[in-house]
């Protein structure tokens, strides 16, 4: 590969892996019963989107500790896609998300095969299966990393930290569940973005990168000071289209994080804008599944007139300056602190 980055024909080369990847594991669960096929495609379809973030993160890791690229760490890199993927499909069906990337989730696609072969509680086992479709992406990510063609020493180096991933993540969701439908805060919305997603889209994997280079304390340092906030930027500005982008580019249903009465920071800095009229007009809306565009209209509209919007979007623009003042300062090859920059505006400057 040159040494040249890329990051096109990065995500090409991510998608390859998981394509062959994925197709293998898919063709090994058909071998077992033809009645798996609707699973093994859902296993072979959750590796067919993204753009591949996780993996560069990983993959400059490695770079920026002085490492020269190869294929066996483009594969251990495409290991965090996986985590990503497992995350989305519970994800999904905690929140009974229907729509994702624009098309069904794995529980909604699940649910109109089974319905088109005539079972009953169709709803029940589609979840039940999409369940067991994350689950058996997580344990894959693991199995994609191990067999990478890296050296087991390096790969020793960061086995606490995966742990440390799976960890975080499992609690960053629950820390949404638990206060999903709660009193709107702040601090409280941002501690569950730092868990739930901002450690495993940057840090962890730029960490693990790191490691498996055998990267010095200091350089790690400098990825978690780059990595925390740039990863609190990345799902802020999620947030934000989740509530104010296209569906047509998003993919996604806006009403979606309304309907749940999910804990974003976009919904605590209107509520701590909010006077008592405009709150108890919210604390009747959230939380409703009778949501229309009128409603979605209504609270674009006092969002907007409150500068929530403009709130969070200072927000976005202080993580990511202190990203980037961190490598600044760090001593890393001129080629990986420019990915990085680029990374960090890729990650965050989006419209879908």
């Amino acid at each position: 590969m040159s040494d040249r980055w890329d990051p096109a024909a990065f995500k090409t080369r991510v998608d390859g892996v998981l394509r062959s990847f994925l197709d293998e594991e898919a063709g090994h669960l058909v071998a077992v019963d033809e009645a798996l096929a609707p699973v093994a495609e859902q296993l072979r379809s959750s590796g067919r989107h993204g753009k591949r973030l996780r993996a560069a993160f990983c993959y400059w890791g490695w770079r920026a500790a002085g490492q020269p690229g190869s294929d066996a760490l483009v594969r251990a890199a495409a290991s965090m896609e996986l985590v990503h993927a497992a995350a989305i499909v519970h994800d999904d069906l905690i929140d009974d998300s229907g729509l994702r990337h624009g098309l069904p989730t794995a529980h909604v696609a699940l649910e109109a095969v089974l319905t088109r072969d005539g079972r009953r509680d169709t709803r029940a086992a589609a979840r039940s299966l999409a369940m067991l479709v994350g689950d058996h992406l997580m344990v894959l990510a693991g199995r994609l990393f191990t067999t990478s063609g890296l050296p087991a020493a390096y790969l020793a180096r960061a086995r606490d930290l995966w742990a440390a991933l799976a960890r975080e993540l499992v609690a960053g969701e629950c820390l949404e569940i638990l206060h999903t439908g709660g009193r709107p805060d702040t601090d409280t919305s941002l501690k569950v973005v730092r868990y739930k997603t901002a450690k495993y889209t940057v840090e962890h994997p730029l960490l693990i990168g790191g490691l498996l280079a055998g990267a010095t304390p200091a350089l790690r340092d400098t990825y978690r000071a780059y990595g925390l906030p740039l990863g609190e930027a990345f799902q802020l500005r999620d947030d934000l289209l989740g509530l104010f982008g296209d569906q047509e580019r998003t993919g996604k249903a806006g009403l979606d994080d309304l309907r749940a009465h999910r804990p974003t920071a976009l919904l605590a800095e209107t509520w701590k804008a909010a006077d008592a009229s405009q709150r108890e007009w919210l604390r009747r809306l959230l939380g409703r599944g009778d949501l229309d565009e009128t409603h979605l209209r209504d609270v674009r509209r006092l969002m907007r007139e409150l500068k929530a919007p403009q709130r969070v979007e200072q927000m976005i623009g202080v993580r990511v300056e202190r990203a980037t003042r961190a490598l600044d300062a760090a001593a890393i090859p001129p080629r990986a602190r420019r990915a990085l920059s680029e990374l960090a505006q890729q990650a965050t400057d989006r419209i879908h």
